[in-house]
């Protein structure tokens, strides 16, 4: 069966580059990526390049999305940004429940599913991310593991919310580690989650959900990655901090 989700490749830069060093290199992006419409591309900078980001790719085909949020609209929560502050940057999309962000703050299940409302809210476009421990792989309950997430996360939301969300799929142990899941795990998995989709949405939000492989992607093996009949895209990590390596993912995505 051929794919007609289109795929997104986004680029976490986790807490990398300046606001400086993030308009250089996007401006670089722009150009290296110029006429590759099949892919969304998507940089997620740090908080404080976010505006000038959005202002150096004013009128590109890049889209912008944030590395974390919170979900109220406004209060005292120190260091905290709100959707709604996120959405007036010019955002897209906002990255949710990172593996990094469950394991070193102390995200939950239950703040991940918060923070997917408040977005959606908005009209800002998630991505929630899933993904088991390497111990959790090791005692075979990878499933188990991702299912849990996955209902939690989008727990009370409507068939067309989860149709125009993304899930990326993390394996925490790939994640920096230069180990990579084999194409055939994790197709297993994003099939699983697909799957898992269909069951509490229907198969025609299952159809159009997008879900992305994320976890030491790298352009030598994006192209078969996204040849798996599941796998929509990639959140990459430190591959998308380099101009040259990036383009590479992007065009191995479109087919180039």
């Amino acid at each position: 069966m051929v794919k007609n989700r289109k795929p997104i490749i986004a680029g976490n830069w986790k807490m990398y580059k300046t606001a400086t060093e993030a308009v250089a290199f996007v401006r670089n992006l722009e150009l290296s990526v110029a006429g590759m419409d099949d892919v969304e591309v998507v940089v997620c900078p740090p908080f404080n390049a976010l505006v000038p980001v959005v202002e150096a790719l004013r009128g590109s085909r890049i889209a912008v999305g944030a590395q974390n949020v919170h979900w109220e609209d406004q209060g005292a929560f120190t260091g905290e940004i709100s959707p709604g502050m996120l959405k007036d940057a010019g955002c897209r999309y906002v990255i949710i429940g990172h593996s990094e962000r469950r394991q070193f703050f102390g995200e939950t299940d239950v703040n991940v599913n918060r923070k997917v409302k408040a977005v959606l809210q908005h009209g800002l476009t998630p991505v929630m991310c899933v993904g088991e421990l390497i111990e959790e792989r090791e005692s075979g309950i990878t499933e188990k593991v991702v299912r849990a997430q996955t209902e939690a996360g989008l727990a009370g939301l409507t068939a067309g919310q989860v149709a125009g969300m993304v899930i990326a799929y993390e394996p925490v142990w790939a994640i920096g580690t230069g180990k990579t899941a084999s194409d055939a795990d994790a197709q297993q998995v994003i099939g699983y989650i697909r799957g898992l989709v269909n069951q509490l949405f229907g198969g025609e939000v299952a159809a159009q959900v997008c879900i992305q492989y994320g976890g030491s992607v790298k352009p030598q093996n994006t192209a078969s990655l996204m040849a798996q009949p599941d796998i929509d895209g990639a959140l990459v990590g430190g591959a998308s901090l380099d101009v040259e390596s990036f383009t590479g993912i992007i065009k191995a995505a479109a087919g180039n």
